[in-house]
């Protein structure tokens, strides 16, 4: 029997550089309100957002994907040669084959580079991490480039009251590579299927194309979500996560500098903070305010932005943890690049 050689990987992995693209088009509360029957107050006061950001013709998943990794990339101090691996998170590429992610690295100009996507909805991002962190060390690749982005304004209902002031668009990047000291600590994920309904497609494509005996809609199908059950899961069953990610690093909450949770809602962000107990030391992304929950996207924006706005200095110690549709969800300790 032959032996197989295994791979060499590095002994660990970090973050190396992050780069974000938010669409130009900003949204205020007052472009969506009469649609839903809603108002500015009841809006903020409900998610917390003012703003949001929306995509034009121009701005497609691919070209946003671009910009943003183009960005991490410089940042992180390589060619784009380097890049050995893609791996796109998102649920609003809206060909079901071939993979986005391929057409991201043969436009960046990598060298044939493995390329995949992936469906963790808002919880993609923090998959992805985990995903390349585990590749690096493997050996399987050597720097892997992670984008979260979504285009959710192709698959939201204007009409919704329960999604339409809520969903936006938008990109973030990271490029993940080989370390001699930890730089991304253990993921703790999971899912809850038997809450799989609470968040997700509203129509099969099935009911849209029709079968030989059933007409379709030809209407394009829908996010839908059922706020208040999310909102009780997300707010505590989360901290219990993001709880269990600090142990698994090593990490206590004293030690801890920044938290970037899931930009879903300002109420839940809160909630989570006040459920782990956060000392008021740790900085807490709050990037939903003008950004929107932009899904997959939505972690990397709001890391980009506390770097840029210097909330998030190099070395500091950060939680990332995402949740959505699913019930997804995944959470690692960081350090920042």
């Amino acid at each position: 029997m032959a032996t197989i050689t295994g791979g060499a990987g590095a002994p660990h992995a970090r973050i190396m550089g992050v780069g974000a693209y938010r669409p130009t088009r900003l949204v205020p509360n007052s472009e969506v309100v009469d649609a839903i029957d809603s108002s500015d107050e009841w809006i903020q006061q409900r998610s917390g957002i003012k703003t949001r950001r929306w995509a034009g013709p121009e701005e497609s998943v691919q070209m946003m994907s671009v910009e943003a990794s183009r960005i991490a990339i410089e940042r992180s101090g390589l060619d784009v040669g380097q890049i050995d691996c893609v791996v796109v998170a998102t649920v609003s590429h809206l060909l079901q084959t071939p993979a986005v992610a391929t057409a991201v690295a043969h436009e960046l100009g990598t060298d044939g580079a493995a390329a995949f996507d992936i469906s963790a909805a808002c919880s993609g991002f923090c998959h992805g991490i985990a995903l390349a962190s585990d590749i690096v060390r493997a050996g399987s690749s050597r720097h892997v480039l992670v984008i979260g982005v979504e285009r959710l304004t192709d698959i939201l209902d204007l009409t919704d009251r329960g999604t339409a002031f809520i969903f936006a668009d938008g990109a973030g990047a990271a490029v993940v590579g080989p370390s001699d000291t930890p730089g991304i600590g253990p993921v703790v994920w999971g899912s809850d299927g038997e809450q799989f309904d609470l968040i997700r497609q509203r129509e099969d494509w099935r009911d849209v194309v029709g079968t030989d005996t059933q007409p379709g809609s030809g209407v394009m199908p829908h996010l839908t979500m059922q706020g208040n059950p999310v909102f009780r899961w997300a707010s505590f069953a989360m901290a219990k996560i993001g709880q269990q990610a600090l142990d698994t690093a090593g990490v206590s909450l004293d030690e801890l500098d920044v938290f970037v949770p899931h930009q879903a809602n300002m109420r839940i962000i809160d909630a989570m903070a006040r459920s782990m107990k956060l000392p008021a030391s740790v900085k807490i992304a709050r990037d939903v305010a003008d950004q929107g929950n932009s899904s997959a996207a939505s972690v990397p924006l709001a890391l980009d932005r506390m770097m840029a706005e210097g909330e998030a200095k190099s070395g500091d110690t950060a939680l990332l943890i995402a949740f959505g549709a699913g019930l997804s969800y995944a959470a690692q300790v960081v350090t920042v690049p």
